[in-house]
């Protein structure tokens, strides 16, 4: 391939050299002399294209090479050596600019050769040795440190051995593994030194075997036919059937010639290489890198679509969902206290909890004496108080766990989250449930997908079958495919290949085998493994899920162009040929309106350079979103306080009670309802002017209406408590209505949310 590119190199540069020497020799008065200069620019074009019809022929291809061929021998033959100079720049011209378009560079896999360790640490007669990992052999005892990739895949041989899992699996949250558990090579070491037992060599192991996917999977691909050839097809046998009619009807082979001049493929040679570089070009500008025209090309025929879930339609890490408390405990000083005292740890849940407070605006406290157990969690002094946060076993050790304690845990189960107990005092608290989420603009990227046409949206995921479905279902998904390993992936896209041409989207290292296997691989490279930013042919380089359905959309505006272009180039040299055929074009006129011809269909390709036309609408400033999305978050603490409220409903005893509904309802008064209101009077109808249809803000002010209806029903039965005997019956009353509005609100901001995403600028 090196070889033939720098061929194609060399005969543009001896086109445009011959050409413009034989301009300069007709300048200075010497035709001869610029004949021949047209004439050896032309001949090295012309005998390169014949090799290359040769070899396509013998592969079984026929395409616009063909007609190229026979313009320029036609040319040469009429002696007109200028036109043959001119078709030679423009064929030889054409394949490098679709050369540089459809160029794919060679997956190069040096990332993931310098990922994996080349050095293992074994015990060799009573000390550890460094010895290359070529050399590891099953059964060797292995040590691995804190911050190194597991070598090869073994047993681990101590407790407490914390792996991060991600490169392999995806999932970001790292797990303990225990004495006997399974390790795998490639998996990142992010707890203290543990010893292993190796069960496979180097070459046997999992990271190994990703690295031969991957390679498979390249090798495997078809070339890329271009979409020119498909009409040349046509084209070509009815070039040559009107060149022989215009012989029979003329005897004469001037006019045949001139049909063959006609007939010059240029339209088709450089409509869609332009038509596509323009689309490349203008994917760029929205942070899509697209490695060519044939990943462009096979975008636009797109019929399904599959996704990897975590890092890709979520945000790929530790998000907090819910904080459960014990009875007579506030939410927020349960995410305080938790948030001050995992400022000392750097673990991924501490992270995210910490966030959550920030984003809260919680006041934290420096932590002092803090003691941490990797993957069980920690202990210190917070503003005076002794403060525990961690797993179950560490906070409630052997002691039976309260009522409070195990919703909260059933919670955990039925939402896929993880689950951290917090103590103060040696007394438990609270419950802090964190799980990954739904990037903001997921929702809307599948939109996106189905109104361009993408007819199967598919989830594959090496995550576990629960946690898989609750994204699925969210999202109104075709299928679900869960627990897949790399392997797995890669069946799953061959299967749908065979049915329709199919893009993978993904993130991590694990999906790089399906991505380089897909029609299209699409990586989200912004904060993605490089190695499947290198096995995909489009990288996402911001960090937006909504880009690839932009992608797709653009792939299919630059396909309809370049069609249009190719279809409308050979409309008009028909009529030239037709023309030509019944003596009223020559061959010198044929070859001008040919070159007319050229630059419309050039000038029309180059549209994909541009965004298509939009109805004008104005967006929502980015810091009114901003702002918007603010009020939400204050709301979300409002809508914990409601749910611990009804919580505790359901076991306090009946005199208090009352006062729990007050507190409900002053919440519901106060905050819900003035924030709906403000929706309904202030927010609203500014949005509906960035909205094409406001039959949809419509449904969201019926929202608006049955909110209120509860707030004034919890209302009516705060007003009756003093005067109703307060029972079991109106305690379940409340519970009811309260549920109903935490419930309501909640699912209501989130669809608010997604119209503020859609409305946003940028």
């Amino acid at each position: 391939m090196p070889l033939e590119r720098a061929l194609r190199w060399s005969l543009v540069a001896i086109a445009v050299f011959g050409l413009a020497g034989g301009i300069l020799a007709w300048a200075v008065d010497q035709p001869r002399l610029a004949h021949l200069a047209w004439t050896l620019a032309t001949i090295p074009v012309l005998l390169g294209l014949a090799a290359s019809i040769v070899r396509d022929l013998l592969s079984g291809r026929v395409g616009v090479d063909a007609i190229a061929l026979l313009s320029m021998a036609t040319a040469l033959l009429l002696g007109q050596s200028l036109a043959g100079a001119v078709i030679a720049l423009m064929y030889s011209g054409g394949n490098v600019l679709e050369d540089l378009a459809v160029f794919r560079a060679e997956y190069n896999l040096r990332s993931l050769v310098d990922r994996a360790p080349r050095v293992a640490h074994r015990h060799v007669d009573g000390s550890i040795a460094d010895v290359p990992v070529a050399s590891i052999a099953v059964g060797d005892k292995l040590f691995v440190r804190a911050g190194e990739v597991i070598p090869v895949d073994g047993i681990v041989d101590m407790d407490g051995a914390v792996i991060d899992e991600s490169a392999l699996t995806g999932e970001p949250i790292p797990v303990a593994r225990p004495r006997g558990s399974a390790i795998f090579s490639g998996t990142l070491n992010v707890g203290d030194t543990f010893e292993m037992t190796a069960s496979s060599i180097a070459g046997q192991s999992t990271y190994a075997g990703i690295v031969r996917l991957v390679t498979a999977a390249q090798t495997a691909k078809a070339p890329f036919v271009r979409l020119a050839d498909r009409y040349a097809l046509a084209f070509l046998p009815v070039t040559v059937v009107m060149a022989g009619v215009a012989w029979l009807i003329s005897g004469d082979l001037i006019r045949s010639l001139a049909v063959l001049v006609a007939a010059t493929p240029c339209p088709l040679i450089l409509a869609a290489p332009v038509a596509f570089i323009a689309g490349v070009a203008q994917a760029a500008g929205r942070g899509i890198l697209v490695k060519g025209g044939g990943p462009l090309e096979a975008m636009a025929r797109a019929h399904t679509v599959l996704f990897d879930k975590t890092g890709t339609l979520t945000v790929g890490g530790a998000r907090l969902l819910s904080i459960e408390v014990a009875p007579g405990e506030q939410a927020e000083e349960v995410l305080s206290l938790s948030a001050s005292l995992e400022q000392a740890s750097h673990h991924v849940l501490a992270r995210a909890i910490v966030q959550a407070a920030i984003d809260r605006g919680l006041p934290l406290k420096m932590p002092n004496e803090v003691s941490e157990s990797m993957g069980i969690g920690l202990r210190g002094v917070v503003d005076g108080r002794r403060v525990a946060a961690g797993s179950r076993d560490m906070i409630w050790g052997r002691r039976e766990v309260p009522p409070w304690a195990l919703r909260a845990v059933r919670r955990a189960a039925w939402r896929s989250a993880l689950i951290v107990f917090v103590a103060a005092d040696e007394q438990p608290i609270g419950a802090i449930l964190l799980a990954d989420e739904l990037r903001r603009e997921t929702p809307h990227a599948i939109r996106m997908l189905r109104a361009a046409g993408v007819a199967r949206v598919i989830m594959l995921t090496g995550d576990r079958p629960a946690a898989a479905e609750l994204i699925g279902a969210a999202l109104d998904l075709d299928s679900v495919l869960a627990d897949r390993t790399p392997a797995d992936k890669v069946d799953a896209v061959r299967t749908e290949q065979q049915i329709n041409p199919t893009i993978m989207v993904g993130d991590g290292i694990n999906d790089a085998p399906a991505l380089a296997a897909a029609d299209v691989g699409i990586a989200m490279g912004a904060g993605g493994a490089s190695v499947s930013s290198e096995a995909a042919q489009v990288v996402i380089l911001a960090n937006r899920l909504d880009r690839v359905g932009e992608a797709v959309v653009l792939a299919q505006r630059s396909r309809r162009i370049a069609v249009q272009s190719i279809v409308v180039g050979m409309a008009l040299s028909g009529l030239a040929m037709v023309a030509a055929t019944v003596g009223w074009l020559a061959p010198v006129p044929a070859a001008i309106f040919q070159e007319v011809i050229d630059v419309t269909v050039i000038m029309n390709a180059l549209r994909a350079l541009k965004p298509a036309r939009r109805r004008a609408r104005r967006l929502m400033p980015a810091k009114t979103e901003a702002a918007l999305h603010c009020d939400h978050l204050v709301l979300r603490r409002s809508l914990d306080r409601l749910r611990a409220i009804t919580d505790v409903l359901g076991d306090a005893a009946l005199e208090d009670t009352p006062a729990l509904i007050k507190e409900a309802n002053s919440i519901v008064q106060t905050q819900i309802v003035e924030h709906e209101r403000d929706d309904e009077g202030n927010v609203y109808p500014k949005l509906a002017k960035l909205l094409a249809d406001g039959h949809g803000l419509s449904a969201m002010s019926r929202a608006h209406r049955e909110i209120l209806h509860l707030a004034r029903l919890l209302g009516r039965i705060v007003e009756d408590l003093p005067l109703e005997k307060v029972d079991h019956y109106l305690v379940r009353d409340a519970q009811r209505v309260i549920e109903a509005i935490e419930a309501l609100v909640d699912v209501h901001t989130a669809q608010e949310e997604d119209i503020y995403e859609a409305v946003a600028a940028g």
